[in-house]
């Protein structure tokens, strides 16, 4: 190396010191994948995009909105309306650009350094990722051997180590079991901090939603989102509901117009339509169902029971082995492996009958 490309690189490694430690330990949220894949079921999407004449409504109404004008700072036609399908006070609903930009709104608003975080595992990692950007110290809590959450163990932890926040997600991404309420609920008593119950599945489950003791604990935080239920993954919406007063002030901590025209309208349109999200939801679960019961009938495969609208399996297959057979075959899956538990499984969203489909004669053809 000569001395120009010595100060070149001495420059860009003092540079990079400003940025905070922190930071630099995290990695980027890439899912990564097979660009143009014919049946896509790695993310948990809706595998059903709006009418076309719904679109075509929208993209209509859309071009006669000024481009050079705001949005509101924040989407309050939206929260009204919101407020409204799932009967809760809009002033208690704040809406981010999807679910994920608002767990940055937990970090800002109530982790400083050094302060305690209760997670049980495994879980979204994003939520850690959040913990640690933000200086918190993370507890991390095992699952059950079914790999459910382990509601003693976590009350446990609370108890230890008295955290400014619990994430509990029910139903769980990635392994799609569900928290009964009542174990919600004596966590959220025991917890000296805010709970935030993540239920971005929640349409799916067959367990009764945290809603239903929303009023009685202002330590109580839902999150929930469009992207999965409604199928806005592309949009980007999702929505926390909360003790009015807690939202007021988690409003400080919120950048505006995070929100723009064209999600708004979209999901106010949606919202209009009750019996369409009724009818993708009901397809979705109806179509998750047969999945889980192929799967479980294959010899080679191990299947967990799912309330969300996807399934967690391992096979007789190295996964990585198995994901490249099932992309040759035109199919994409997600490798769980990243999380310590989840060694060996693949996770697959239930798609399209056609797609559903396409994947079991493909797994049945990777399997032989």
């Amino acid at each position: 190396m000569n001395q120009a490309e010595t100060t070149k690189t001495a420059a860009l490694d003092q540079a990079l010191a400003n940025i905070r430690r922190a930071v630099r330990q995290q990695k980027p949220y890439l899912v990564g994948g097979v660009p143009n894949i014919a049946v896509k079921l790695n993310q948990n999407e809706c595998p059903l995009d709006l009418p076309e004449d719904l679109k075509r409504e929208l993209i209509e109404a859309f071009f006669y909105t000024p481009f050079n004008r705001y949005p509101t700072e924040q989407p309050d036609r939206l929260c009204r309306a919101l407020g409204e399908f799932v009967g809760w006070d809009p002033d208690g609903i704040l809406v981010g650009n999807g679910s994920n930009e608002l767990t940055y709104t937990f970090g800002l608003g109530m982790i400083g350094e050094g302060a305690a975080v209760v997670l049980p595992r495994p879980m979204f990692a994003l939520y850690e990722t959040v913990v640690r950007l933000h200086g918190g110290v993370l507890t991390a809590v095992p699952p059950r051997a079914d790999l459910s959450f382990d509601a003693e163990a976590i009350l446990e932890a609370v108890r230890r180590v008295q955290p400014v926040l619990v994430v509990l997600t029910t139903p769980n991404n990635p392994t799609g079991l569900s928290m009964p309420l009542h174990e919600i609920e004596a966590i959220v008593c025991e917890a000296p901090g805010f709970v935030v119950v993540d239920e971005a599945y929640v349409e799916f489950t067959e367990e009764e939603s945290a809603q239903a003791i929303l009023p009685a604990y202002p330590n109580l935080i839902l999150l929930r989102t469009l992207s999965k239920a409604f199928g806005l993954a592309g949009l980007r919406l999702g929505y926390m509901m909360g003790h009015p007063a807690v939202v007021s002030e988690l409003l400080k901590a919120r950048l505006p117009f995070m929100v723009d025209r064209l999600a708004e309208m979209t999901a106010l349109a949606l919202l209009e339509r009750p019996a369409l999200l009724d009818e993708r939801v009901a397809l979705m679960k109806r179509e998750c169902k047969q999945l889980t019961g192929h799967l479980g009938a294959m010899d080679g495969v191990e299947v967990v029971p799912s309330q969300a609208n996807f399934v967690l399996f391992k096979t007789t297959v190295e996964p990585d082995v198995m994901m490249d057979r099932l992309a040759r075959a035109g199919v994409l899956v997600r490798n769980m492996g990243g999380y310590p538990e989840l060694k060996g499984y693949l996770r697959v969203n239930a798609g399209t009958p056609e797609e559903n489909k396409a994947f079991l004669v493909a797994l049945k053809k990777a399997l032989s």
